[in-house]
């Protein structure tokens, strides 16, 4: 009798065990009501250790299997059929200066020194950490943009400047400015511009050698059309355009190469820029030559590679429509391209042109752990399957903490009988 109650003991603990890890378990999976769990896969791109804006920011979010924008044929065909993709970046010189957007990297000791902006209600003031050398785009005594950039790799941050000139005095002076959190997803202020017409950063969106040299972009590119529209479409904050045609590109807009384009024909460097077009896409940020995409000087650039880019042409390309990964309009924060989501969110700049209609939009919880990103569906029909759901969860986690309640005590009772 005695040897009974010992194995009928021995059994019972054994069974309260196994339900004890399954209602942990449960507790653990059930997670919140009305959520969905995003495990980020990779990680953002980088430039001097830090992080080009976080993975889940909208520039590095594969847009593959985005659904083609409804306006597609008439925004491709304003920009231009036939014309074709040339890299705006390369190795060597053009009329003696380096070709491409430069940037430069400093360190924390790096002294910062006053800047001013002709556009200063919508630049961030300064002091900037620029360098008396800091590399200008198009050189010293160019009549182009200017564009100076500095990355700050101690405190991760980003220094964008626009027509900027170096003072005698180690100041700095430019028509705008933006400094960038790349730890941040977010968006400059509604209707700001910052050193580019999109009100977008410009280094997240340059080609740049090291990326090519390993093997992949993992990020939308930057580049320009000859004339756009005077609207701007999330991720963009600003236009750069008096005309209200509807067919005109808008700023921020984002354009895909063709899944049936045969990029293994092509030379390697150009074979990683148009897979990073399939994957990534590019967004329009600038006023400029149609199809010019924006890329970082270097050496080591090939340029009979990337001259084989032309052969790519406007009638390659498609325009997605990427609002359903809108988290926020006020942040370039983004849900997964796969996000079972019937949210569509309103256009960023709710007086442009209708482009898509506005519904609620999904907001994300602020609990992260690690790499696991909770997103949590408002709106109300949402809220009311939640609200089962949580019943049904409760009483599922009081039955099974009274099984295992009894499962405990059960041996303990026959013995003592």
């Amino acid at each position: 009798m005695r040897r009974t109650n010992v194995a009928s003991t021995l059994f019972y603990q054994i069974a309260g065990v196994v339900l004890f890890f399954f209602l942990l378990m449960s507790c653990v999976l059930v997670g919140r009501p009305g959520t969905a769990v995003r495990a980020q896969a990779q990680g953002a791109p980088s430039v001097g250790g830090c992080p080009l804006y976080p993975a889940d920011n909208i520039w590095n979010r594969d847009i593959s299997t985005l659904p083609v924008h409804p306006n597609s044929a008439n925004f491709i065909n304003s920009i231009g059929l036939t014309g074709h993709v040339h890299a705006d970046f390369g190795s060597g010189l053009f009329n003696g200066e380096p070709i491409g957007i430069p940037f430069a990297v400093v360190s924390g000791n790096q002294p910062t020194v006053p800047v001013s902006f002709s556009d200063s209600d919508e630049s961030d003031p300064g002091p900037y950490p620029i360098p008396a050398n800091a590399p200008i785009e198009g050189g010293a005594q160019s009549t182009g943009d200017r564009h100076v950039i500095v990355v700050d790799s101690a405190t991760c941050k980003l220094y964008e400047m626009f027509n900027s000139f170096p003072q005698s005095n180690g100041s700095w002076k430019a028509d705008s400015g933006a400094v960038w959190n790349l730890n941040s997803n977010a968006l400059r202020p509604k209707k700001w511009t910052s050193a580019d017409a999109a009100g977008l950063p410009i280094l997240a969106g340059l080609a740049r050698y090291d990326e090519v040299a390993a093997g992949a972009i993992d990020h939308a590119l930057r580049f320009t059309v000859s004339k756009s529209q005077r609207a701007f479409l999330w991720p963009g904050r600003h236009d750069a355009s008096s005309s209200t045609n509807p067919n005109l590109p808008p700023m921020g807009l984002r354009l895909r190469l063709k899944a049936s384009v045969n990029v293994a024909a092509y030379p390697p460097q150009s074979r990683v820029i148009l897979t990073a077009l399939q994957h990534y896409g590019m967004i329009v940020a600038d006023n400029g030559s149609s199809w010019f995409i924006s890329g970082a000087p270097d050496n080591r650039w090939n340029n009979d590679d990337l001259a084989q880019l032309k052969n790519i042409h406007g009638s390659d390309f498609e325009v997605v429509d990427e609002s359903k990964l809108q988290v926020s309009a006020n942040s370039a924060q983004s849900f997964p391209a796969n996000y079972s989501s019937m949210t569509i969110p309103p256009l960023a700049d709710p007086t442009s042109v209708s482009l898509v209609a506005p519904l609620p939009t999904a907001t994300p919880l602020d609990t992260r752990k690690g790499s696991v990103i909770l997103y949590n569906n408002t709106n109300g029909g949402a809220s009311t399957n939640a609200l089962f759901f949580s019943i049904l969860t409760t009483v599922a986690v009081v039955i099974l903490s009274g099984a295992a309640l009894i499962v405990f005590l059960a041996p303990r009772y026959k013995l003592r009988k």
